[in-house]
């Protein structure tokens, strides 16, 4: 029976506590505990880069950044410094975006210090009306937006220069890109972007929103308190919603560049934006989320065909901007095969507008949506207050309802039902409608001559639209992954590490379980297998077929089942499996719900005992494989990536970049041969288990799944092949690429003494060189936008480490920027680190380790490494007093020891000319 949806408003969330100050001011507040001691802080302006004035193109973005540049309370660099000290990250924590049609900052807070969250809220207060904007500061900031500009430049800015016209309809947001144009930016006087900030920046466009670990009570009164004296304009400008209009008409446009290293196909058919207000409103929206599901699944599944003459097909529905939502396709043809790809992908396309789907279509997507419903709640008490204050933001921008999980999982289950097959393909033929489209084709420049203008286009849409199409029709699947279950094995020993809850048991086949059962979420369990060996145990000769040997098995599908049909019998499960084989190590990694955690483990079976061998898929991921390798050398950034990695590589040939001779090398009974000798042993093997595990379950599971695996007895180890970055100093300079810019990486490098002291000094550097250079290279030259500084060690097979300095900047500047980094690290050598710097890394890195004591990737990355390494796993209970323990003296003294300039080598990316 169709159920009637009401055209009554939905309500908002019953938990949240919203309301408006006579200024106009909106707040949104709400308890959550999620992560505990923290909150989430919003400050969201209805004010972007749309509401410029042609002289203020760039200034809503500008502002955005001036923002963290001095505020009444907290003048130049202040805010940022008290906020580092109290333990939050700029960039990853602290940070603030600016869209065409709104600025949103946001601020994660810990809560457990009162004055810390009465800063914040201060913090939000000053973001609000209070920005200085100070002349010294502005033109100051203006080198790191220019350098934020340069950033973006490059085949796909240009292309995307030529689209935008396009896609945007000629609207106002074509020329109103938020990052802003050269001439304003270099240019503008200080009065202009205070009239942006005066004009816009007004309480009746604002929205503050608290969720978090909170007295609501508490934080209402202080947002009374701190916003109501907000001052709107005496005279205030009309806030006019811009759209872009829907013209009726179909575009077309090819584009080639030098850059560009394969032909693309992007296919968007434009619909007025669906906004969430009512029932009626959230009907519409399922059927939507349905035929957007069944269009992807469909599109996604022709893809995988061996004979299908694209590399790529993939589509879906989704919000565009300025009004509109969009229905995209993407389509990657082969090489050579334009016509033929772009005929058969619109075969399926015109396939579905005709013939629609069929029923088992429609019952495995609603099956997903009530699946993904019921995982969502099961987690309604473990949201993160980041999610749910961006729900609340999109409900003061748009409107967009937001009524909480349980009522939405309500509206769900009453709607879902109704919903039939012959709405779905009602709606399929109005989505796929023949107006409002465009059509871009991108390619290289050396295909220029051949590009197709639009009438061969429109002709290769008129002869589908004349063909016959058989409608689609599948094979049906049993339900059942292994039908016949081996001989358990046996749990024979068991041992507990109460210190941080974590049971290892022992299998009478020599396979090893660790589990950690977790409260952290109620329907998450994560794992990991790992096995030492790895690439390492080939030669050379064999290396391409065993590094590639996971990745290839596994896209052929499992067991009885083939690529196409494993994902429909996995329909509606929360699980996922994927086998890896590295360097050194091989295995298995994964997650799963509660409930789905024996289709887990039956997979995880399988991809020991029942690998695929499909020739037919092999040879089209090797041809589809060609074709990239061939185009690669078009990108620039991909030359310089396989040039750095092959030089820190010492030209080992495992570590340079991919060739068509590489490539040619996989042997397809190699590969598979290599995967099952990987596979063949899990008495080597240890499974590592985190999250809501219920003992008793996983270990039935485990002595059936697990404990009945071939195992031979043997215990394998790794080969240290001597691959590490060479010693001396090394310079090596890439020219590539046409645009103005420049990429520099610096690596210094050596040997090591690994143990808890050297890897907490090596992770302090590591973050105190960041502020340095953030500093410097960013708010002192204004040469760079994101400078980054990047550790890493390992024990095995030699103990190593390595520091990297990486950043963009205009190429006029790398020797001056480089002579600043290189300033910076001898001024920590010989001067030392500050305390203030000290005090930040202390104050984040415990905020950081409080957060992931109560996660459980966290919990699998640090128990499965320790145990890899064969380290402690109670040094991270000790870490905190290590942290609370160290001192400038020694970080000076690692700060000589691993800043070794003789072992240096300087990686530079030059534009050709």
């Amino acid at each position: 029976m169709t159920s009637v949806a009401s055209a009554q408003s939905l309500p908002l969330d019953k938990l949240v506590k919203t309301g408006r100050l006579t200024n106009g001011l909106t707040y949104y507040i709400r308890k959550n505990t999620e992560p505990q001691k923290r909150a989430t802080l919003y400050l969201v302006v209805k004010a972007g880069s749309i509401l410029e004035n042609d002289d203020q193109q760039g200034l809503a973005h500008f502002i955005e950044h001036m923002s963290f540049n001095g505020t009444k309370n907290f003048p130049k660099n202040e805010l940022i410094n008290y906020l580092q000290r109290s333990g939050i990250r700029f960039g990853a924590d602290l940070n603030a975006y600016t869209g065409f049609d709104e600025t949103v900052y946001q601020l994660p807070i810990p809560t457990d210090k009162p004055d810390i969250l009465k800063h914040g809220l201060q913090i939000l207060r000053d973001w609000a009306q209070d920005a200085t904007l100070d002349p010294a500061e502005i033109n100051s900031e203006r080198g790191v937006i220019l350098e934020e500009k340069r950033l973006r430049m490059g085949a796909q800015q240009r292309v995307q220069d030529q689209t935008l016209p396009v896609v945007l309809n000629d609207s106002r947001y074509v020329n109103r890109l938020p990052i802003g144009t050269d001439e304003v930016l270099k240019n503008f006087k200080p009065a202009v972007i205070r009239s942006f900030y005066k004009d816009w920046y007004r309480p009746n466009l604002q929205a503050v929103i608290i969720v978090g670990d909170i007295d609501v009570t508490a934080i209402e009164t202080q947002i009374k308190t701190l916003f109501s004296d907000l001052k709107n304009p005496i005279q205030p400008k009309l806030r006019t919603v811009y759209a872009i209009p829907l013209t009726g008409k179909n575009q077309f446009k090819t584009i080639t560049d030098s850059e560009i290293p394969q032909t693309s196909v992007d296919i968007s058919i434009k619909f007025k934006e669906r906004i969430n207000k009512t029932e009626a409103d959230f009907r519409k929206s399922l059927i939507t989320n349905l035929f957007s599901s069944m269009f992807s699944s469909r599109l996604a599944e022709s893809a995988k065909k061996p004979d299908a003459p694209f590399l790529k097909l993939s589509g879906g529905y989704g919000s565009m901007m300025g009004g509109l939502d969009a229905l995209s396709i993407e389509l990657v043809p082969k090489k050579c095969q334009l016509k033929n790809g772009f005929i058969s992908a619109w075969t399926i396309i015109e396939g579905i507008k005709r013939n629609g789907f069929i029923a088992t279509e429609l019952q495995r997507s609603k099956q997903s949506l009530l699946s993904q419903m019921q995982a969502a709640l099961k987690e309604k008490d473990k949201q993160s207050s980041t999610s749910l204050a961006d729900q609340y933001k999109t409900h003061f921008l748009k409107g967009e309802a937001a009524t909480g999980i349980e009522t939405e999982n309500k509206l769900v289950n009453e709607i879902l039902p109704g919903i039939t097959l012959a709405e779905i393909n009602a709606a399929a033929k109005m989505f796929l409608k023949a107006t409002d489209r465009d059509i871009i084709i991108t390619g290289p420049e050396s295909e220029k001559t051949i590009m197709p203008v639009k009438n061969e286009v429109d002709g290769w849409i008129n002869t589908v639209e004349n063909a016959t199409i058989k409608p689609y029709t599948e094979t049906t699947f049993s339900n059942g992954l292994i039908t016949n279950l081996p001989p358990k094995g046996k749990i024979v020993s068991e041992k507990r590490i109460p210190e941080i809850g974590v049971m290892e048991w022992m299998l009478s086949n020599g396979a090893k379980i660790v589990l950690k059962p977790t409260d952290f979420k109620h329907d998450e369990i994560s794992f990991l297998a790992l096995s030492p060996g790895g690439t390492s145990l080939y030669n050379n000769q064999d290396y391409e077929s065993a590094a590639n040997a996971a990745g290839i098995v596994a896209s052929f599908g499992l067991g009885e089942y083939d690529n196409i049909s494993l994902p429909k019998i996995l329909n509606g499960k929360q699980v996922s499996i994927q086998p890896f084989i590295s360097d050194r190590v091989e295995g298995l990694q994964g997650g799963s719900s509660v409930k789905d955690l024996h289709t887990a483990m039956e997979l995880l079976h399988l991809y020991f005992t029942s690998p695929r061998k499909d020739t037919a898929l092999f040879a089209k991921i090797i041809r589809n494989s060609a074709e990239r390798i061939a185009n690669r050398y078009t990108d620039p950034d991909a030359i310089f990536s396989d040039t750095v990695s092959a030089v820190l590589g010492g030209y080992n040939p495992r570590r340079t970049g991919p060739t068509l001779d590489k490539l040619k090398s996989i042997e397809l009974d190699k590969a598979v041969q290599i995967y099952k000798e990987r596979f063949a042993n899990a008495g080597d093997f240890t499974f590592f288990f985190v999250g809501n595990i219920n003992s008793d379950s996983l270990k039935s599971y485990a002595e059936q799944y697990i404990g009945s695996l071939p195992s031979s007895g043997f215990t394998e180890s790794a080969k240290d092949l001597g691959i590490h970055i060479p010693s001396g100093k090394i310079a090596k300079t890439v020219n590539a690429g046409k645009e103005d810019k420049a990429t520099v990486r610096m690596v210094f490098s050596g040997n090591y003494e690994f143990n808890p002291k050297n890897n907490l000094s090596l992770n302090a550097l590591q973050e105190i060189l960041q502020y340095r250079l953030t500093e410097r290279l960013r708010e002192t030259e204004g040469g760079v936008y994101t400078p980054s500084a990047q550790m890493s060690n390992n024990k095995y097979p030699t103990a190593r480490y390595s520091f990297t300095v990486g950043f963009g900047c205009a190429p006029a500047n790398v020797e001056k920027l480089i002579s600043a980094t290189l300033d910076e690290i001898r001024k920590l050598k010989e001067n030392g680190i500050s305390a203030v710097d000290l005090q930040k890394f202390k104050a984040e890195e415990l905020r950081q380790n409080e957060l992931a004591a109560k996660d459980n990737g966290f919990w699998l990355n640090y128990i499965s490494g320790q145990y890899l390494n064969q380290e402690d796993p109670l040094s991270f209970l000790k870490l905190n007093e290590a942290i609370e323990k160290l001192d400038t003296a020694t970080l000076q003294q690692a700060a000589k020891t691993f800043f070794n300039e003789d072992n240096y080598v300087r990686l530079v990316l030059l534009p050709k000319e």
